[in-house]
């Protein structure tokens, strides 16, 4: 992503639409705002990602000779366009939620304003690559949490959706909290760990089980993790994996960074067997990796019987997003303002389906955390230019039943803002931290929401409410809108 140009990774009617703007001028501004509207795989959060890629995308956005000559080719576009898309730069501000924090429907991830031709072309592109990796990290998030902190290898490379899936999705699964992946491209390109064993064909390929696993032990004595269910766990694997380990230490080889590996089978009741042998042999600290298509409920699963798993390997579940392929996110004008204007006026859009309704105007998203527990209270979306005190109690309530409401007592909450500049002028004023510090950052964020909303099955939903400005503005426009269609 870095390498290539992306200016034409965009949908047709973006540009068409740009001309046609071109052709009528406007000189409005515009603020446009990417949220999504339902948690996936049911959960009750999410996790954005994807920061670093779309600040790279807007910084490198630019029309090349060879993109103009191709746009020429289709026949829907005319030289004087063509003519302004050849000196184009973006030019507006984005603001944006940090990669690696907890995130909840309806509130923006992403605020762009820019003129409008310019905020028209980039959604497709940031949504693109938005909504991505915070599919994978929000499911890495989910998989890692069913293993309590046991770590978790993302081994999805191959069963990617294509190169920059596998490449992006790994990045996005270790902000999510693994702890390392296969994908040795992305090792190299985002310095994060890379982890990885070897396949049945390595034992295969020799005469037999016992001199696959002699020879390997002797290239990776610090890291010698056995595969152990080519032809069978119990009876050959373990067997010969106790004698490769038994044979390193009567060579005076310290041990570490050592175990086995199980790919099939039971994995509850393979593993468990496993472990009494290697005990039994001296051997009870020995790591017992799983792999075989897991994701969070079969490590839930797994867990729940006491299977003696401490490592687990999850490729196609986590890197494709199995059950839930597809974050939904969406990019919609909430506010236009003219040349000749300081003020922006407020857009809505309407729908029968009333979760479309969107939310107008220039807003901005606050948290409330519980002084005394560090817990996420509630969100609030506001208008941007709204301020709070932490010493004044607040009432929030829910914007759709609006009689659901709470009071947070001053000096009992704090706020964070969450929207922050990411792009002044169309110049990168953020600094993205490394993908192992967001990581950890995104650990830390996770530990602000109750155990409740991180069940699997029914979670607790974290309210996310309006500002009382807010609602009362987006009343307003519904009324005014309801009345034109009478």
């Amino acid at each position: 992503m870095r390498a290539n140009n992306l200016t034409l990774l965009t949908d047709l009617y973006e540009l068409t639409m740009m001309q046609g703007y071109f052709k009528n001028p406007t000189n409005q501004t515009v603020i446009f705002d990417m949220f999504y509207r339902n948690n996936p795989n049911g959960g009750g959060f999410a996790i954005c990602a994807g920061l670093e890629q779309m600040i790279e995308y807007i910084e490198n956005l630019r029309f090349t000779e060879e993109d103009i000559t191709y746009l020429r080719s289709l026949g829907i576009f005319e030289e004087d366009f063509l003519e302004y898309l050849s000196s184009f730069k973006f030019t507006g501000d984005i603001y944006a939620i940090p990669e690696g924090t907890v995130i909840f429907p309806r509130e923006p991830m992403v605020k762009v304003i820019a003129p409008i031709m310019e905020a028209q072309l980039v959604e497709t592109a940031i949504l693109n690559i938005m909504n991505h990796q915070s599919l994978i990290a929000t499911k890495a998030a989910r998989v890692c949490h069913a293993a309590k902190g046991e770590p978790i290898m993302e081994f999805g490379l191959r069963r990617a959706q294509g190169p920059d899936a596998g490449i992006f999705g790994a990045r996005a699964a270790i902000i999510g909290g693994c702890a390392g992946t296969s994908n040795v491209l992305t090792g190299q390109m985002f310095n994060v760990p890379v982890l990885g064993t070897h396949a049945h064909s390595w034992i295969m390929s020799f005469p037999d089980e016992y001199t696959a696993f002699k020879t390997y032990a002797k290239l990776y004595p610090n890291s010698c993790t056995l595969l152990v269910d080519t032809y069978d766990v119990l009876k050959s694997g373990v067997p010969n994996a106790i004698r490769v380990f038994e044979e390193m230490r009567e060579e005076g080889i310290q041990l570490k960074n050592y175990g086995i590996r199980i790919d099939s089978g039971d994995l509850a009741y393979l593993s468990k067997k496993a472990y009494k042998m290697l005990a039994a042999a001296g051997f009870d600290d020995a790591t017992i990796s799983a792999s075989s298509d897991l994701d969070e409920y079969l490590i839930e699963s797994l867990k729940a019987q006491d299977a003696k798993i401490n490592s687990w390997g999850v490729g196609t579940k986590l890197i494709t997003a199995d059950d839930n392929p597809a974050f939904g996110g969406v990019y919609k004008l909430a506010a236009v303002k003219d040349a000749d204007s300081d003020t922006f006026v407020p857009k809505i859009k309407l729908s029968e389906n009333t979760e479309k309704v969107t939310n107008p105007g220039n807003k901005t998203v606050y948290r409330i955390y519980s002084k005394k527990t560090g817990k996420i209270k509630a969100d609030l979306i506001c208008l941007a230019d709204e301020e709070f005190d932490p010493e004044e109690t607040m009432v929030i309530f829910d914007p759709v039943d609006t009689w659901k409401k709470t009071k947070v007592l001053g000096g009992t909450y704090e706020l964070r803002e969450l929207l922050v500049p990411v792009i002044k002028g169309g110049k990168s004023v953020y600094t993205s931290p490394s993908v192992m510090e967001l990581r950890d950052y995104c650990k830390k964020e996770q530990n602000t929401l109750w155990d409740e909303s991180r069940r699997f099955v029914n979670p607790q939903k974290v309210y996310v409410d309006l500002s009382q400005s807010l609602y009362d503005m987006k009343k307003a426009l519904l009324e005014e809108m309801s009345e034109k269609a009478l």
